[in-house]
């Protein structure tokens, strides 16, 4: 089979900036690859066009169109010409596209289109109370009607979509995987109290409420440490530039002596930097199903998460990680601080983090049940 994505990132040689969409696209490919399909990647948004083989997935750069007012329409046709030619020189079966700004709404193809819902604008936009730009929903919403198939990443998301833009889709429910031989522990312990965050360094996914966190670690535990990876965004709600920025200005002066931020770091070395923590921590307030989760837990690491949603699917509180609602910013450092202090809890809820993961979001079970689902699909079209 030839299963060909539609991503605006993806974790190539010179990327410049990948997020959880282009990872959960390069886990999926690999794992296709090795069982023996083509994988075709259309990458929107670069700064030129270009082709390349990578690991044995071809990928295909697409530099946007830019004419004011025309550009959404021109660059869609461009993405579709280019699937097109492809299709020419080895056909393609089945394209996936993410909900993201609606990208295929107005591409046309002679193969099925599948949506697997990450998380549109319009998605994001409600669970951080913004409003949405209209002709983004416009788009998302196109696109999904357009679809052929429909897959989500958790039941939560599937169903807040339905809601959103008033339809009745019936998702396939298919979690974001990963490599678990890629992210696995030798089961080394690191002596130094280290707390780890992995993310966008932006209001979403829960940041502005980690300093409160950890000025009470801090009062309990002087000595530990906090890592901030991820690249720093602006702020939408204040018009702020740096978002890192705010939460300096929250940290006590103890804690701030122990805080090191280190920006984005290449997709490669995130592991390193997993396998050195002692907690991971994610007070997200929007997600789908957030591929750094999963990798911290396949990782054997015991995690202190958000309580919303999405949570409850990858999660089960008490036994493979702790759920929290992230303002409760005190529930939320006592259970840091009862892990930094808990050799034996930290390990008990790492092997049972593991366990889960090889269980439910090994990337050789969701590759598998992506090509049951892209088989049906072609089978109707």
């Amino acid at each position: 089979m030839h299963i060909g994505f539609i991503t605006s990132h993806f974790p190539f040689h010179d990327a410049k900036s990948v997020g959880g969409i282009g990872t959960s696209i390069k886990n999926l490919g690999d794992e296709l690859v090795v069982l023996g399909h083509d994988v075709t990647v259309f990458v929107y948004g670069q700064e030129k066009d270009d082709k390349f083989i990578e690991g044995g997935i071809t990928l295909i750069k697409i530099k946007n169109i830019k004419i004011k007012g025309l550009s959404w329409f021109l660059t869609r046709k461009k993405i579709q010409n280019i699937i097109l030619n492809e299709n020419n020189i080895s056909k393609i079966d089945v394209i996936e596209t993410p909900d993201w700004e609606g990208i295929s709404s107005f591409i046309n193809l002679h193969c099925p289109i599948v949506i697997r819902l990450n998380g549109s604008d319009t998605y994001f936009c409600h669970l951080d109370n913004r409003p949405v730009k209209w002709i983004n929903k416009f788009h998302e919403k196109r696109a999904l009607v357009k679809a052929n198939g429909y897959l989500s990443v958790s039941q939560y998301t599937a169903d807040v979509t339905n809601q959103l833009f008033k339809t009745s889709k019936n998702f396939t429910i298919i979690p974001n995987g990963i490599n678990t031989n890629l992210f696995s522990n030798d089961g080394t312990y690191n002596e130094v109290k280290t707390i780890l965050y992995f993310g966008g360094i932006i209001r979403k996914k829960g940041v502005l409420e980690i300093p409160h966190y950890f000025n009470q670690v801090i009062e309990k535990i002087p000595y530990a440490q906090l890592i901030l990876i991820g690249q720093d965004m602006p702020d939408k709600l204040t018009g702020n530039t740096s978002t890192f920025q705010m939460m300096k200005e929250l940290f006590s002066e103890e804690a701030g002596l122990n805080v090191k931020f280190l920006g984005s770091v290449p997709y490669q070395e995130i592991k390193r930097h997993i396998e050195n923590a002692t907690v991971c921590i994610f007070p997200s307030y929007a997600e789908a199903l957030p591929v750094s989760w999963i990798e911290a837990m396949a990782m054997g690491k015991s995690v202190v998460t958000s309580n919303i949603g999405w949570s409850k699917e990858v999660i089960d509180d008490g036994i493979d990680g702790f759920l929290v609602q992230p303002s409760q910013h005190s529930e939320y450092a006592n259970k840091i601080i009862q892990l930094l202090q808990n050799e034996g809890l930290q390990k008990e809820l790492g092997i049972e983090a593991r366990k889960k993961i090889e269980r439910k979001f090994s990337m050789s079970i969701v590759a598998q049940q992506s090509l049951l689902f892209y088989k049906s699909l072609i089978g109707k079209f």
